[in-house]
């Protein structure tokens, strides 16, 4: 029958296990790889598993139905990985927690087990892989936490259950063998730890950037955008990019444009031109604009740094128009809309950008006319509701310039229409009319949209723009936090005489967003976020210089305050002091020895003479019957010597039987029962005998 204590230590290897196993799937849940009926089916495997450690839930697969379900996967994760996900990380995930689910349900053995660990270990690899948040760190100490303990508690549960002999001896310097034994341990586990946390995020994007997917879509930054997909966007608090401004004076409010879309459908807007310049970046900088031409420009400066998340958008972000740009990319992609893209995925991308900020409605005109082309693809419109023409005439009527009728439009569409993030509930023909006549409220794709439209329809070349508003500022960690409901969509029109100009007709929110303790609590989280990115993904060998010279510069900071106030005190009590220290000195030195010997011999020379005079006392026949537990401890201090310890368990006749047939386990077994008399017979003439049972067993 199993004891209550084995029951116990049972119980707690095995929830110890199962926090191993929810670690790692908790680690890999927060990458954002894992898909929701993945996630749900290993949430419901792991709590039936705790259910059934608690004895709340009794479940027996028999293995034929184990069998016949891993054959049935096998089948799926060859359709998975050819049809379903398409890709190799994906199918295999799924594979690995399909065989916790399998395992965790179904095991019962030590190799059982043993599976169960290995899994779990797989998750955190998997995870250290697929994820570049700083929730990695708190899922891996939660890891090591349960890992300790499955492995420390299934440790006790073998010895426990093991039926061998419970005294060993020829153990000899057992102290330096399990202190070594310690060392070793938490030596692999920090390796293991140092590779997890530092190298793997770090390495392993690089190292399998090809097996594994993108984390996060960004539609609308890709030459194409569908009415509502802005929208879609808007409803996710997903963080894209951060930004730090340098400057002191900051616009207010920042446009971080993306993609410019010239040709439109009816319902989606979309670049029909492939044309596009490529830019060198020479030795990690970009010049846009060249010098000469920088000084014609009286706008202000705006210098800021840029880091974007894991997109599938190869889009560069830029607030005003970039005269240089600082990038670790070879090419810099323009296109005929004059935005930018890096040519490929980005993958944490960070770069530096110095630009002109319109002020005051002043666009920067090169002074160069809109190309006939350029300017017949910026006024094409497909067939439309005849309404929307006759609408944007009307409007337009009174304006005397192209720039009075853009403004009008903008400033019209603005303040007769509602704004919501609330998609259609059906889809129209003609979105455009449906949004002007019809429902006449809806987010920034149809204000934008609607405005491009009723320009072209009065003849004034236009564009949508795809970007982002100016974010959130954190103050915690000094950046601005954009997020995908930051997606903004607006204008910009073509004035001859003015160049591009932009118009934004979307009107403000009418429920902003309020400060709560949840939105409080997702700054804190950023900044961990911005921490982890900086210098954990990001810790290079450029910023370990920085941090480098930062600690040199704050020592020397401190070293000079705390010199130059300190400098004449020391002096003063040096000079005073010397004099004493060379008389004195040797006996300072002397009583600091003693002091110091004292401290570290007094307590153990105690002890000693403490039990030397209970030894005296009881030879004298001053004896009591806790004697017996003293003389005892002695005699086991003497076994311990010569590397047979008794453990807390076993009593002290089992002890004297396990010691075998020598000459020490025939003194043991008389000494134990002198001790048996003494201590529980109350039979004082048996402490003589124990004294020289011991004199006896330490000459031995």
């Amino acid at each position: 029958m199993t004891s209550t204590r084995e029951t116990g230590i049972e119980r707690f290897f095995e929830f110890s296990l199962l926090g191993m196993l929810a670690s790692g799937y908790l680690a890999v849940l927060g990458s954002g790889y894992l898909d929701a009926p993945t996630a749900i089916l290993v949430a419901l495997g792991m709590a039936a598993r705790a259910l059934i450690v608690s004895g709340r839930l009794r479940l027996h697969l028999p293995p034929a139905v184990v069998s016949a379900l891993t054959l049935a996967y096998i089948g799926f994760y060859i359709g998975d990985y050819f049809y379903l996900s398409r890709e190799f990380v994906t199918a295999t995930v799924r594979l690995v927690f399909f065989l916790a689910v399998v395992k965790l349900l179904t095991a019962s053995t030590g190799r059982d087990y043993f599976y169960v660990k290995v899994i779990a270990f797989l998750e955190l690899l998997a995870a250290s892989i697929l994820s570049a948040d700083a929730n990695y760190s708190l899922f891996l100490a939660l890891f090591l936490v349960f890992g300790v303990a499955t492995f420390a508690s299934g440790e006790i549960l073998r010895s426990a259950r093991r039926a061998e002999t419970l005294v060993r001896s020829g153990q000899r310097r057992v102290g330096w063998r399990l202190s070594g034994l310690t060392a070793s341990t938490v030596l692999g586990i920090f390796i293991l730890t140092a590779g997890l946390f530092i190298i793997l995020p770090r390495t392993a994007r690089a190292a399998f950037q090809r097996l594994i997917p993108e984390r996060y879509h960004l539609p609308g930054f890709a030459g194409e955008v569908r009415l509502g997909e802005i929208g879609e966007l808007k409803m996710r608090d997903t963080a894209v990019m951060h930004v730090k401004i340098a400057d002191s004076w900051q616009p207010r409010p920042l446009k971080w444009r993306g993609a410019a879309l010239s040709n439109f459908d009816g319902k989606r807007w979309f670049n029909a031109s492939n044309m596009a310049r490529a830019w060198k970046v020479d030795r990690g900088v970009l010049s846009l604009i060249p010098v000469e031409e920088r000084l014609r420009f009286q706008s202000p400066r705006l210098s800021y740094e840029v880091v974007m998340r894991e997109i599938t958008s190869d889009a560069l972000f830029f607030a005003g128009v970039p005269e240089w740009i600082q990038i670790g990319i070879p090419l810099v992609i323009q296109t005929p809309t004059d935005s930018f893209r890096a040519g490929f995925t980005p993958d944490h991308l960070r770069y530096l950008v110095s630009a002109l900020v319109e002020q005051d409605r002043h666009p920067f005109y090169r002074g160069e006319p809109l190309k006939p082309a350029l300017r017949a693809q910026h006024l094409a419109l497909p067939r439309l509701d005849p309404r929307i023409s006759q609408l944007a005439l009307e409007v337009s009527a009174k304006a005397t310039s192209e720039a009075a009728k853009a403004y009008g439009l903008d400033k019209y569409l603005r303040e007769s229409f509602g704004y919501t993030i609330e998609l259609p509930r059906e889809t129209s023909a003609d979105p455009i009319a449906h949004f002007l006549f019809e429902r006449r409220k809806g987010h920034c794709e149809y204000f934008a949209s609607s405005l491009a439209v009723m320009l072209r329809a009065v003849g004034i070349p236009s564009r949508v723009v795809t970007g982002f508003q100016s974010g959130v500022y954190n103050p915690l960690s000094g950046w601005f936090l954009i997020r995908a409901s930051d997606a903004h969509s607006w204008v910009e029109a073509f004035v001859e005489g003015r160049g591009w100009i932009t118009l934004d007709p979307t009107p403000p929110d009418p429920n902003p967003p309020s400060v709560t303790f949840g939105s409080r609590l997702q700054l804190y989280a950023d900044a961990v976020q911005v921490l982890w990115q900086d210098w954990v993904l990001g810790y290079d060998f450029e910023r370990q210089l920085t941090l480098a010279a930062r600690v040199e510069q704050s020592s020397r900071d401190f070293q000079a305050r705390w010199i130059d106030g300190a400098y004449e005190r020391w002096a003063r009590r040096l000079q005073s002091g010397t004099a004493t220290a060379k008389r004195h000195g040797w006996k300072a030195a002397i009583f600091i020895a003693l002091v110091a010997a004292a401290a570290m011999l007094g307590p153990l020379a105690w002890r000693k003479w403490k039990a030397m005079r209970r030894v005296r006392r009881v030879k004298r026949g001053q004896v009591s019957a806790s004697d017996a537990t003293m003389l005892y401890e002695r005699m086991l201090e003497v076994m311990r010597q010569r590397g047979m310890e008794k453990p807390f368990w076993v009593t002290p006749a089992e002890f004297a039987g396990k010691l075998g047939q020598s000459e020490s386990s025939a003194v043991v077994d008389s000494f134990t029962q002198a001790y048996n008399q003494l201590r529980f017979g109350q039979r004082t003439e048996a402490a003589a005998r124990m004294v020289a049972l011991l004199d006896r067993l330490e000459r031995l």
